[in-house]
């Protein structure tokens, strides 16, 4: 979802649309929030943990789902209102039109990426679950895996099981902006580097995959 199809990345601007909402005081933990990155860009903590952290310095370690869905909410109208490619609307109408069915495969945490998706007409969500997914409240803990890199074509797999998906009887088309998502775009029938980083550009010439440029 991430750069693919929005312009910018929505998590940082998740969190601190968050504590704005919630709790404002809570943006005293930005420095340390930037130092947790950091940590993340020394490898001193992996990706996953970041997330964690970060989202108990500017959200909470527990906190209410319904308390905090008004916030959510308006985050996904914001995302929708300002933080939406038009070429990914376009590609997105066009696939509706052709019968596909829209996943959107996300790192993100479903808690936002599901009502993007509402928004945007996607007909399933794959995505970072909370450890309190189901239950009353969201606690900054990650359930399962990051949805990220190779993880996330495992998850995918284990939906497309799940949904009684066969490989074999499906056309799989994927897009990317990143070079993580190589896995994926390697599963695919079609594979597309959209809005490709240097990396995924240089990796789809390579690969042969078609460039988009949205």
């Amino acid at each position: 979802m991430d750069r693919t199809i929005t312009v910018r990345g929505t998590y940082a601007a998740f969190l601190t649309h968050m504590a704005l909402s919630l709790a404002p005081w809570r943006l005293i933990f930005l420095p340390f929030a930037g130092i947790v990155m950091l940590g993340y860009v020394l490898r001193l903590v992996n990706r996953g943990r970041a997330k964690e952290l970060n989202q108990a310095l500017l959200i909470g370690r527990r906190v209410n789902r319904e308390r905090i869905r008004p916030a959510v909410e308006a985050y996904a109208d914001k995302v929708i209102a300002r933080n939406i490619r038009a070429g990914a609307l376009a590609q997105i109408a066009q696939d509706r039109a052709s019968g596909c069915r829209l996943v959107i495969a996300s790192a993100s945490f479903r808690l936002y990426v599901e009502p993007i998706a509402k928004r945007l007409g996607f007909d399933d969500v794959i995505a970072t679950d909370h450890f309190s997914q189901g239950v009353d409240y969201i606690r900054a803990r990650i359930a399962g895996e990051n949805c990220y890199d190779v993880a996330k074509l495992r998850m995918i797999e284990a939906w497309m099981s799940r949904e009684g998906i066969a490989r074999a009887d499906a056309h799989v088309r994927a897009y990317s902006d990143h070079v993580t998502d190589a896995p994926l775009l390697g599963f695919a029938d079609e594979g597309y580097a959209a809005n490709p980083h240097r990396a995924l550009a240089s990796l789809a010439a390579e690969e042969g995959w078609p460039v988009l440029h949205w």
